[in-house]
């Protein structure tokens, strides 16, 4: 009898947290001018890619962008309400998220903001002011006033946008959409300094939006929103290089469109790209020695508007937030080809941010 019940509690146990393990947390950053009232968070089942128990996890005004500090204990949002605010967030056991402090973003429509891998900066990136700041971070996870605000706007020329920023190891890379330039900057004596306004020409007005980088940093591959289009650039000896030009859309699709997101594969095998208008997600192939990439598949979202989209930690699913018909989509990815088969959707209120 003793055995038996050492066994069943083990089987009990195993079970118990096998299922843990399924279920992780998707956190969805919204507009709240409708139904939304900030931050939501969903269960995702890593087995089966469902979505359930919708939850509030934060009330916040407009959280467009979300992301993680990289020890995930903090989470940080842009809010492009009329404070044009970045806020710190602490994440509470049961999946809400506890305020810790609020700064200016010092710059109008805050639209993305991004983290370092020693988690100690922040950068927000400002689409109607055009600027960008940095923030130091406190253990706690508080952040502080912006140290350095960089301004990319110049006397009789268009108005810069500034519409997302990345680090890697000591470079930060900025696209701007409106100037289309593709701005790099180095960290020298703990403060950035302008390496490039440009790394490279970029031709007509494309509209440079969010960008991918490989993790050896050798190539980067930005979506430009309104050229329906993805630029391919690999770091040389001497700087770096346009290497490829890929359209994002189907042959026949004759359409409005506006590109918004894109990420590599977690092999790197593939690259994704959202289309909205055409209201698909692109799949590229993607050489992993030469960087050049070519167009598979253009998928159906299964919705409106396809802003942001991520794929899970087990690199098997992809979540697109369909901001307009307010779902959130679910495909499968075929882990040979990497095409993406429609799964399931769940409602959401003006998703536009999604987030593990």
């Amino acid at each position: 009898m003793k055995f038996k019940f050492i066994v069943i509690s083990f089987l009990f146990v195993f079970a118990f947290s096998s299922c843990k393990q399924q279920n992780l947390t998707l956190y969805v950053g919204t507009y709240t001018n409708g139904d939304s009232e900030g931050i939501y968070r969903f269960d995702f089942n890593t087995e089966t890619g469902k979505l359930s128990n919708k939850q509030l996890a934060v009330a916040v005004e407009n959280p467009s962008f979300i992301t993680f500090s990289p020890n995930k204990k903090n989470l940080y949002a842009v809010g492009e309400g009329e404070a044009s605010a970045v806020t710190a967030f602490k994440l509470k056991e049961d999946g809400t998220l506890a305020f810790i402090n609020t700064e200016s973003s010092n710059g109008k429509g805050p639209c993305h903001v991004a983290v370092n891998e020693s988690g100690n900066k922040a950068v927000v990136s400002n689409y109607g002011g055009g600027t960008i700041s940095i923030y130091s971070i406190n253990k706690n996870g508080s952040l502080e006033k912006a140290s350095q605000i960089f301004n990319h706007n110049e006397e009789g020329e268009k108005p810069a946008r500034a519409h997302s920023s990345q680090f890697h190891k000591d470079d930060l890379f900025v696209s701007d959409l409106g100037r289309n330039r593709f701005y790099h900057y180095k960290l020298l004596d703990n403060n950035y300094q302008i390496e490039s306004e440009s790394i490279i020409n970029i031709k007509g007005n494309p509209g440079p939006r969010h960008f991918a980088i490989s993790k050896d940093g050798n190539f980067i591959y930005i979506i430009n929103e309104y050229g329906g289009s993805i630029t391919s650039i690999k770091k040389t000896d001497f700087g770096f290089e346009q290497i490829d030009f890929d359209s994002t859309l189907d042959e026949n699709y004759t359409g409005n469109n506006k590109c918004a997101d894109i990420h590599l594969s977690k092999d790197e095998r593939f690259l994704y790209g959202s289309n909205r208008g055409e209201n698909t997600i692109a799949v590229f192939n993607r050489n992993t020695k030469t960087g050049e990439i070519e167009r598979i598949q253009n998928t159906s979202v299964h919705g409106d508007w396809p802003r942001n989209f991520t794929i899970d930690p087990t690199g098997k699913f992809l979540l697109v937030a369909n901001k307009k018909s307010q779902n959130i989509a679910v495909f499968s990815i075929d882990k040979t080809s990497g095409k993406l088969t429609f799964l399931h959707d769940v409602k959401a209120p003006e998703p536009v941010c999604l987030l593990f």
